[in-house]
């Protein structure tokens, strides 16, 4: 491996392969979640990793779903995903998980005052809600007349990194990790380092992680995977997109994305066969279901002959 570049590379953290690997660290952890309960770091006591059973670090892991979970000294469960490319359920998605890990706590025979605060934190590296320029958002269960909140058992907090504003010089907590997950050279990282102890051993970390060539490797393998997926949903978006509107109907644009996606997915098929992946493993990578996968590749099939 060249030297030169082996020093100058860095890890982006907008990688969800990097993200975890951050995450890993007892110190950066405690100052990111003092960050989103707006806290001390001094306050936070004990953070604890639970396995997620999602976390596969490698190329064919589920793309942008490499997820953090962390049991506070309380109890309370934080679930941590950077999502990279664009979702369009991003809200069914975690409102699923979030309740998901809500309910898990409750065991036969036990009552509801069990039940502990359930914390979902999205950071986004795309545009979420695309009706004002606002970055960051906590969402808690609330009177929609009053603003009362009902709840706080569950509650999400959005971070959508695309809307960072010009930096200030006073911004601190939640805005100043947004801008450290934001960040693309290693200068930039620097100069943050420099005014928060925590991401200062972020940063740390950072150069440890981009100066290990397996994990380098890892990386990589991540981030050509996330490659590779944008540009063939792009790719099925342009046909269908073609589709619709060599037909010149609402109807059939809408089934010329159709196409279009169904074309996308067949090339992922097609291309992890080829690398040995099986049925299964495939769809677990698109998230969907093995019978739904089955028929695209028998339909390809079909076709091809």
């Amino acid at each position: 491996m060249n030297e030169r570049i082996s020093e100058n590379f860095i890890m982006l953290p907008t990688v969800d392969f990097c993200f975890k690997e951050l995450m890993r660290n007892p110190k950066v952890r405690k100052g990111f979640i003092a960050a989103i309960l707006g806290k001390d770091p001094k306050e936070i006591r004990k953070t604890t990793l639970i396995p997620t059973g999602t976390g596969k670090e490698s190329k064919d892991a589920k793309l942008g779903i490499l997820d953090v979970m962390v049991e506070m000294e309380d109890g309370t469960k934080i679930n941590m995903e950077m999502q990279v490319a664009y979702f369009a359920y991003w809200s069914n998605r975690i409102l699923f998980y979030v309740s998901k890990t809500y309910s898990g706590q409750i065991k036969e025979g036990e009552g509801y005052d069990v039940m502990k605060k359930c914390i979902h934190v999205s950071i986004l590296n795309f545009n979420h809600f695309a009706q004002d320029k606002k970055c960051y958002r906590k969402i808690a269960f609330c009177d929609v007349e009053s603003g009362e909140q009902y709840s706080d058992l569950m509650e999400l907090h959005i971070l959508e990194l695309k809307k960072l504003p010009p930096e200030d010089q006073n911004e601190d907590g939640i805005i100043r990790w947004m801008r450290f997950f934001g960040g693309k050279r290693r200068k930039e990282f620097e100069e943050m380092a420099k005014k928060d102890e925590y991401i200062g051993e972020a940063y740390d970390e950072l150069k440890k992680l981009s100066l290990d060539e397996q994990k380098r490797m890892e990386y990589e393998a991540r981030q050509k995977a996330i490659w590779d997926y944008n540009s063939q949903m792009k790719g099925a978006t342009e046909y269908g997109l073609k589709q619709g509107l060599e037909q010149g109907l609402e109807q059939g644009l809408e089934r010329g994305l159709r196409q279009g996606e169904r074309s996308a997915l067949q090339k992922i098929i097609q291309k992890k066969r080829a690398k040995g992946m099986s049925l299964d493993a495939i769809a677990e990578f698109l998230e969907m279901d093995p019978k739904e996968l089955l028929e695209l590749e028998t339909t390809a099939s079909g076709e091809a002959e």
